[in-house]
C-alpha cells in the first residue's frame, strides 16, 4: 500500500531520492510543545509512513491528534523533537516548491485578486512577463478571471477560498498542503470547492497532503488515508480509498466502497473519541437519550 504505517527505523540510513521512491518520508516523528508552569503537552509520537508521488492523502482524526502539527513540520514551519521527516530526499523548509493553504483566506486586503495571487510570485523574484501570464493562467483555473481586479472585501467565501487555492497554486508547487481549507464554507460551497480541487489536481497530478475533520470528504477526495489517534497523535491505520478517478463524472457517494470506508472511518473515530479520557465526550458510545431525557453528569 503507498501510504503504510511503518515498524521503528531510528537508525535506518535514508537512501537517495529516485523516481520511484516516495516524495515524503516520515520516520519516527515525534513533537513535543513545552508550556511554562505546566506538562509539556506531546502532541504526536512516533509517526512513521510514506507518501508516493502524485497522491492526494488525507490526515483525519479526534480533533487535537497533531493533523495540523504534522503538516506545519512537513511544511518546514516548525521542527519535530524527534525523528526525521524528507520532503523530496531533503529536509523540510517553505519555499515555492510547496504550497500552502490555510483554513482562514490570508487575503491581503489592499491588493486585487490579481495582486494577491501574484505575491507569491513576487517574492521569489519571478519576472513581470512571466508573474503575468502564470496569474491569468491560474485564475481562469480556479474561475476568477472575471474578478481579477476585484478585492477580497468582495468576494464571498468560497471565491475567497479560490484566490487562496490559486495563491498557492501559482509558484506550480511539486506539494501542496492544504489544512482544512473548506471547513469555513457552507455545504454547498464546500461540495463546489471539493469538485474544483478534484478537477485541479486530475490536471496537474502533485503531491496533496490534506487536513480535514469531515470523514465524507476525506473519503471523497483522497488516494489514501491516514487515520491518528488521539493525543498522542499516532498511525492508528493507513487505507487506500480504491475508487475510480475521476470521481466528478459520477455520485462516489452512492457506491458500495464509499459508503463502507465511510462507515469504518467513522466508527473507529467515535470508538476513539468514547475512549479518550481527555476527550468531553469520553464514555458516551452507545448512549442514547429519549425525548425529554437529560444526560447523565
Amino acid at each position: 500500500m503507498p501510504v503504510a504505517a511503518l515498524p521503528d527505523e531510528k537508525n535506518a540510513s535514508v537512501p537517495a531520492m529516485s523516481a520511484t521512491e516516495p516524495a515524503i518520508r516520515i520516520r519516527n516523528v515525534s513533537k513535543i510543545f513545552a508550556r511554562p508552569g505546566a506538562e509539556p503537552v506531546v502532541a504526536l509520537k512516533d509517526i512513521s509512513f510514506d507518501i508516493l508521488p502524485n497522491k492526494f492523502v488525507t490526515l483525519v482524526g479526534p480533533s487535537g491528534c497533531g493533523k495540523t502539527t504534522l503538516l506545519r513540520m512537513l511544511n518546514g514551519l516548525i521542527a519535530p523533537n524527534s525523528g526525521e521527516i524528507l520532503v523530496e530526499g531533503k529536509r523540510p523548509s517553505p519555499g515555492p516548491h510547496m504550497g500552502f493553504v490555510f483554513q482562514s483566506f490570508r487575503l491581503l486586503p489592499w491588493r486585487t485578486v490579481r495582486a494577491n495571487v501574484a505575491f507569491s510570485l513576487e517574492l521569489h523574484g519571478i519576472g513581470a512577463e512571466e508573474c503575468a501570464a502564470r496569474t491569468d493562467r491560474y485564475l481562469e483555473m480556479v474561475g476568477l478571471s472575471r474578478f481579477a481586479d476585484s478585492y477580497p472585501s468582495e468576494l464571498s467565501g468560497g471565491m475567497k477560498q479560490r484566490v487562496a487555492l490559486a495563491r498557492a497554486l501559482v509558484p506550480e508547487p511539486h506539494i501542496l498542503l492544504m489544512d482544512e481549507p473548506f471547513a469555513a464554507l457552507d455545504a454547498q460551497t464546500r461540495e463546489f470547492m471539493q469538485l474544483e480541487l478534484m478537477r485541479i489536481w486530475h490536471a496537474k497530478k502533485s503531491v496533496v497532503v490534506f487536513v480535514t475533520h469531515s470523514v465524507d470528504e476525506a473519503v471523497l477526495l483522497s488516494d489514501e488515508i491516514v487515520l491518528l489517534r488521539p493525543r498522542p497523535g499516532q498511525v492508528a491505520e493507513c487505507l487506500t480509498v480504491d475508487l475510480p478517478h475521476p470521481r466528478w463524472e459520477y455520485d462516489v457517494r452512492a457506491t458500495p466502497e464509499f459508503v463502507r470506508l465511510r462507515h469504518h472511518l467513522w466508527e473507529r473515530i467515535k470508538a476513539m473519541v468514547a475512549a479518550d479520557p481527555q476527550s468531553e465526550f469520553y464514555n458516551r458510545e452507545g448512549r442514547s437519550y429519549g425525548p425529554g431525557v437529560a444526560a447523565e453528569d
